[in-house]
């Protein structure tokens, strides 16, 4: 039994003007960083329970472009300032793929939680920097980028071939010094809604890595679509499916509604 396990609910806070859950973005219409809007989500969200905050400067969605490094650490330096004022101490994920933006938030903001659904693969100097700097990382499984991935869903064996790239990875992190990381199956990103399906029903055997295991599953494509939802009406099929996740082994659990999410925790807890 696994009763002891330690379980974060990590809460999305979005710095973009076009991530698909609208109520999760914090940008105002100019552009510029709502700060007012930023504080008030990351209140909600501490108060409902959240473990970590996570802040996304560019969304990552299918199809997506990329807003570029400066223009990411732009929309976050204001963000990160006013976070560490209002709410010292907090736990934070930044969600970036630029080892300038990992650099940047470190002198900023100190030690964190770096997110990145590329991996290392977007920049060369990404592990490196977070095995020089000592800071803890979550690898995404990705193919392609955000603007290419959705064609880029030919596998063997979706699950046997994500897990045989994190045995990849677990190399090329210990050669960049990276001791502490975290894998993210990544779901909704170079997969179709049946492959997203069969890597969470078939998890566990992530497990094998003795890595923590993050599932970011809340509102996304692989429910809302299926049932022909909007992601504002996704929130029940959300929760049946972190449920799955923590019941396969899910340690982090990324959402949008913090709350739902940690009553489906104590839920689990109670069936275990």
């Amino acid at each position: 039994m696994d009763t002891d396990r330690k379980i974060q609910v990590m809460g999305i806070v979005n710095l973009t003007d076009n991530s698909y859950y609208a109520p999760s973005r914090t940008l105002s219409a100019n552009g510029d960083t709502d700060i007012d809007s930023f504080l008030e989500r990351v209140d909600r969200l501490l108060q409902e329970g959240a473990d970590i905050i996570d802040i996304g400067a560019c969304s990552t969605g299918p199809g997506t472009d990329p807003v570029g490094e400066a223009e990411e650490w732009r929309r976050l330096e204001p963000a990160l300032k006013a976070l560490s004022g209002a709410f010292p101490g907090t736990a934070v994920s930044v969600d970036t793929y630029w080892a300038g933006v990992v650099e940047k938030t470190f002198e900023t903001y100190g030690h964190f939680l770096v997110n990145d659904v590329s991996a290392g693969e977007a920049d060369v100097r990404m592990l490196p920097t977070v095995g020089k700097l000592g800071l803890p990382y979550i690898a995404m499984h990705m193919r392609g980028t955000p603007k290419t991935m959705q064609s880029l869903t030919d596998y063997d064996d979706v699950t046997k071939d994500v897990k045989e790239y994190f045995r990849g990875f677990a190399r090329r992190a210990e050669e960049a010094g990276i001791k502490d990381w975290i894998i993210d199956p990544g779901f909704g990103f170079a997969k179709t809604i049946e492959q997203n399906y069969q890597l969470l029903r078939e998890m566990d055997t992530f497990l094998d890595f003795d890595r923590p295991i993050l599932v970011g599953v809340s509102r996304k494509s692989m429910v809302y679509r299926l049932f022909g939802i909007t992601p504002e009406e996704a929130l029940p099929a959300t929760q049946a499916l972190h449920l799955k996740a923590l019941q396969n082994g899910a340690s982090i659990l990324r959402v949008h509604d913090v709350k739902a999410a940690k009553q489906t925790v104590d839920i689990y807890r109670l069936l275990r």
